[in-house]
């Protein structure tokens, strides 16, 4: 019975982390940040329900499918969630490295014919057993981690450790080029850049790192046909309306139809089987024609208030590292969702990037949440280092005047 009392709490936290009393105790960023967590990641799985149940019904018979199995995928990511909120992140960024090497190698297994597989001519997973990963979205929360941790203590490193991870960083990325996959190379990319940029790397390298971003992005889409077909597209999406341009011109007819207070929950038309990959890539237009340009609003406002709370755990953070990590975190999930919506709305060119916490995907869901929990534990570690330093001043007795002294004494 002791040891049952003992478990049921610690199970309840790490599974159903809405319901953990210790959360009082936090500080105000720790704790918004996980209610704003919470709230994108509800509203993301009922915008899933209603982006996937047309065709989940066709294809299984079971309208929902794709939530069923996406829950999965959320306990687990709840699980690293909480590891990393209640683990001190000195502990994680010690073993940070031997997961980017694992995810690495499994990211160059993809690349390795009958291992990958295939999906709309990519080959970005792998199977371990019937379950599919996708390594290079694994990767992001310690590739957080690590760049944070390299770039963090640039200046005490020798340049042997830092040509090596150098040459590791540029091997991922290279990597997840080959699947191919353009615009999780950029992300990572961009985000591995913004780090650098924050640590306070000199800007002439930063400089020459970029141009090197950007004509490798040229390069591949000059030798990949379809790249430059989707760019071409997206510049005149109606020179070929039934062809490279049918995506966005169905995701702009779905935008469009959303008005100011959009359609309503679950009344999207364009999801019907017209809107392709309505639930991973275009989800976003789904969530705009349901619920208009006031719903869109208030989720680009959530956006904001996310990057608003990083970027003042990044400021209190008494540690580079802890910065790092809190921008890190910042430009992955905000980053990546503008991504999403740029291309859902006809602003960038048509990629295969998830929303975060919003389209089905299990290694997206996990990497996510747990660069969620990576930024909500910074913003408690903030709190516990402001309690020790405030504890550390030396207190101060105030003199007492000689002539008070001697009045005491009379």
């Amino acid at each position: 019975m002791v040891i049952r009392a003992t478990l049921l709490p610690w199970m309840q936290r790490l599974l159903i982390p809405i319901f953990d009393p210790a959360v009082r105790e936090w500080a105000t960023e720790a704790r918004l940040l996980r209610w704003l967590t919470f709230l994108w990641l509800f509203v993301g799985l009922a915008v899933l329900v209603s982006a996937s149940y047309p065709m989940a019904n066709a294809d299984f018979g079971d309208g929902f499918y794709y939530l069923k199995r996406q829950l999965i995928w959320v306990i687990v990511g709840l699980i690293g969630f909480n590891i990393l909120v209640y683990s001190p992140l000195r502990y994680i960024q010690g073993i940070a490295d031997w997961f980017v090497l694992i995810l690495l190698t499994l990211i160059l297994l993809t690349l390795v014919p009958g291992l990958g597989t295939t999906v709309n001519g990519a080959t970005r997973w792998l199977k371990v057993g019937p379950i599919p990963i996708q390594p290079s979205e694994l990767i992001k929360p310690f590739l957080i981690l690590q760049a944070a941790r390299i770039f963090g203590q640039w200046n005490r490193l020798r340049w042997g450790t830092r040509a090596i991870w150098l040459v590791i960083f540029a091997l991922m990325l290279f990597g997840i080029l080959l699947q191919p996959n353009l615009s999780t190379t950029a992300l990572c990319g961009i985000s591995l850049w913004a780090i650098a940029l924050a640590s306070g790397l000199r800007l002439k390298y930063l400089g020459m790192t970029a141009g090197s971003g950007v004509l490798l992005a040229i390069l591949s889409m000059t030798f990949r046909e379809y790249q430059r077909r989707r760019v071409l597209a997206f510049l005149n999406p109606w020179k070929d309306r039934y062809g490279d341009g049918y995506q966005l011109i169905q995701s702009l007819l779905a935008v469009g139809s959303g008005g100011s207070t959009g359609t309503g929950f679950g009344l999207s038309q364009q999801k019907l089987l017209y809107l392709p990959i309505q639930f991973t890539d275009f989800i976003f237009a789904v969530f705009a024609e349901e619920f208009g340009f006031i719903g869109s609003a208030l989720l680009l406002l959530m956006l904001v208030t996310y990057a608003t709370l990083a970027l003042m755990v990044a400021f209190k953070a008494r540690q580079r590292v802890h910065q790092l990590v809190a921008i890190g975190v910042m430009v992955v999930m905000v980053g990546q969702s503008l991504l999403n919506i740029g291309v859902a709305t006809g602003a960038l060119p048509t990629t295969g990037l998830p929303f975060p916490l919003f389209s089905y995907g299990g290694s997206s869901m996990i990497a996510s949440l747990m660069c969620a929990g990576m930024l909500i534990r910074v913003a408690r570690e903030n709190a516990q280092a402001e309690v020790v330093a405030i504890g550390d001043r030396p207190s101060r007795r105030p003199r007492r005047s000689r002539r008070s002294s001697t009045a005491s004494k009379i």
